[in-house]
């Protein structure tokens, strides 16, 4: 079951708003719940200004080291919306209007409102396949292994799920969690790291959070192998249960 390849993704989030905290990203939550859903990997996340040096680095180093990059922002009709030019860039290949861009555009704009800045979102690198946007017709687009969506969570949503049937799925992260209560993580941490070495296939983590009745803490196994997480989840089990007792 484990032996077959993983499929990894990465997730660029373009946009000043971002970095200043103007806006609060919603898009890396959807994505990554996504992603655990349908057995990919999301290995990396970065944000990055509205600079093209920079937005071009980021996807290079991305679309290298992972299967899959999603980027959301910097899509739009304004100066500022660069990410079509420098996914070009990235590529090496020309941007222009693209005659089937064009066209959602008119399923929402008269000919004579497609001014200069509505005709930006039809700019599209060469060699790219489109993504619809069913609530405000601009696409999204789609060039190698990088897929380019908006930065307004709904439309990336939409986005999303348009993508979604292209992509090559792995199997399943399954995960379990065991209620470590107010056992402080001091307490266990050095037996929890011995049963991460003993247990190299699954991922172990420690979780503290303040609830209503007070301080607590949460043991969470994670892997794709069945056998695997249920012998982790055991021996995690006997170890709470060995320290309340």
């Amino acid at each position: 079951m484990t032996d077959q390849p993983s499929i990894t993704a990465a997730i660029l989030v373009i946009g000043d708003e971002i970095l200043s905290g103007r806006t609060k990203d919603k898009n890396i939550g959807t994505i990554a719940d996504y992603c655990t859903a349908v057995g990919i990997d999301l290995r990396e996340v970065r944000i990055v200004p509205d600079e093209q040096d920079r937005i071009v680095a980021a996807v290079n180093a991305l679309r290298t080291d992972y299967t899959y990059l999603f980027t959301t922002g910097g899509i739009g009709p304004t100066h500022d919306d660069i990410t079509a030019d420098s996914v070009a860039a990235a590529f090496g290949v020309s941007i222009d209007v693209d005659p089937r861009a064009k066209a959602m555009l008119l399923e929402r704009h008269k000919p004579e409102d497609l001014n200069e800045a509505r005709l930006r979102m039809a700019r599209i690198p060469a060699g790219a396949d489109l993504i619809a946007n069913p609530i405000s017709k601009a696409p999204g687009f789609r060039l190698g292994n990088v897929f380019v969506m908006a930065g307004v969570p709904a439309i990336m949503q939409a986005m999303l799920d348009n993508i979604g049937p292209t992509l090559e799925t792995g199997l399943r992260v399954l995960s379990h969690t065991i209620e470590a209560g107010n056992l402080p993580e001091g307490t266990y941490a050095g037996d929890l790291a011995a049963l991460a070495i003993a247990h190299p296939t699954v991922s172990i983590g420690s979780y503290p959070s303040m609830t209503q009745s007070g301080f607590a803490n949460r043991i969470v196994v994670r892997g794709k192998d069945p056998e695997a997480l249920d012998a982790a989840k055991g021996d995690i089990e006997d170890l709470v249960t060995r320290l309340r007792g």
